[in-house]
Order: C-alpha cells, then structure tokens, then sequence
C-alpha cells in the first residue's frame, strides 16, 4: 500500500535524463547549435528525494506547452543549472526555438562564442552530457494506491504531470544511469539543487525545509493529498497538448496551503 506524498506547492524542482545534449556546426557566427532534449513523456522513473518522497513520476505531452507560449523564450540555459565552480550561472546561449515533439521538449540554442562554451563544445559534440531541467507542477494526479505492476513493483505512489512552468534546460555532466532499467532513467537533481543553493540563498532553503518538515509531522492530516485516480494504475497520458495553464493552484495545493496557514 502507498505512502502519502506530501510536499510544498512552490518548490521548485530538478530532472535529469541521459538525453544527451548536443552542439552541431552552424552557418551563423555562433560557436555552434546547441540541441536540448530534456523530458521523455510518458516514461515512469522514480523519485527519492528529502524534499520530495519517494515515488513514480512521469510528465505526459503537452505539459510544456503553456510555458512554451507564455514564456519560451525566456528560459534560461546553463551548464549543471548555474552551479559549475568555472562557469557558474553564465548563459550558454539564447532561447532559438523551444517546442514539444512527439517524444520530448527539445530547445535549440545559438551559442556565444566565449571560452567557457569552447571548454564544452568537446563533449558536447561527442554527446556524452546529459539534460536536466528545473520547474514547478503547475497541474498534477496522483495515485497513492496504484497496485503493484511490471512498472511499479513496490506499489509506490503515482504521479503524472499535465502541466508544468519551466524555468531553466541545460546539458548537466552526471546524468542518469544508462544502464537503468527504462522507469528509472530519470534522476530527482532537486536535493542536490538545494544543497547549492543554501549557499546563495540560506534563509529561503531554511523556511522551505521547515515547511516541508512540518508537513511530515506524525499528527498531520490536513496537509495530506488524496489519491486522484482512485485505485489501479494511473491512466495512459492523452497526446492532446495543454491548452493553458490553471487559473489558481491545485485542490492539493489549496489543503497544503491552508494548512500553512495554520502553523
């Protein structure tokens, strides 16, 4: 039997996939095109991560392309999400063109030529990195007690996500296990992200971590999701892309932050 997952409705959080992320020569006097593939839809991995849970996630088509109207081109595109000792949060290059494809999001980049990108280039055009992105759930559904399946042996708690805000794609040098089974070539980065980012910003980390803590009290009740879908397995995701994003936040959202309000 699942676990309720329980979590804050503006943490923002980090994907990474062995999608490898590549630069192709370019006529124009970039240094080179940088392609970006960043989220397999469809795809159960798992989640096991502090400020998460533990859980199956999956991201279905069309839940990029609110963002992507809205605001595609000013998503921001970085090596290991700005946190590189040499590079730090220096942009690679601007936003070409960002659209859903059949499998994935895939962004396109004109790079600078600078010299930090020219340290990359190599592997980029080998393609050994891979992609990682940061959003936050703009839409999810949950199934807290899906059953055990071919995908989902241990009966985790089940995820999908319509729809999304992204923020910020990028090539990342530890990506995913290629080796992984096909649920789980995707990797929550979103621990790591915060551990580097108390550096910068410690007293929002402290008071996200805190909310999230109290959320995990024994006593809680208020702050917990219900299942969604009800009992089975989540269902297929629809091909049909997002039309726009919620007016307002979630009914789970709504429970955790009227419980928030309460502390």
């Amino acid at each position: 039997m699942g676990t309720d997952v329980l979590t804050v409705p503006e943490l923002d959080i980090v994907r990474t996939w062995h999608l490898p992320t590549r630069a192709a020569e370019t006529d124009t006097d970039a240094l080179a095109l940088l392609e970006v593939r960043f989220s397999r839809f469809g795809t159960w991995y798992e989640i096991d991560s502090w400020w998460e849970g533990r859980f199956l996630e999956r991201t279905q088509r069309g839940a990029f392309a609110k963002t992507i109207q809205e605001s595609g081109t000013r998503v921001k595109i970085m090596f290991n999400h700005g946190f590189d000792f040499n590079i730090g949060d220096k942009l690679l290059g601007p936003i070409d063109s960002i659209e859903e494809e059949a499998d994935s999001p895939v962004l396109l980049s004109s790079m600078f030529d600078t010299s930090y990108n020219r340290d990359l280039l190599p592997g980029l055009r080998a393609g050994v990195y891979g992609s990682s992105f940061m959003f936050r759930v703009m839409k999810d559904e949950w199934d807290q007690e899906p059953g055990r399946s071919e995908h989902n042996p241990e009966s985790l708690p089940e995820r999908t996500i319509p729809e999304v805000r992204l923020f910020e794609a990028g090539p990342v040098t530890w990506p995913a296990n290629p080796e992984a089974t096909a649920g789980i070539r995707c990797l929550s980065g979103t621990d790591a992200y915060y551990d580097s980012l108390r550096s910068r910003d410690p007293r929002r980390v402290d008071e996200l971590r805190s909310r999230v803590s109290a959320l995990r009290t024994p006593d809680d009740t208020a702050g917990r999701r219900a299942t969604v879908d009800g009992p089975g397995a989540a269902p297929a995701p629809p091909n049909e892309p997002a039309a726009r994003h919620s007016a307002g936040p979630t009914p789970a959202q709504q429970r955790v932050a009227a419980y928030s309000a309460l502390r």
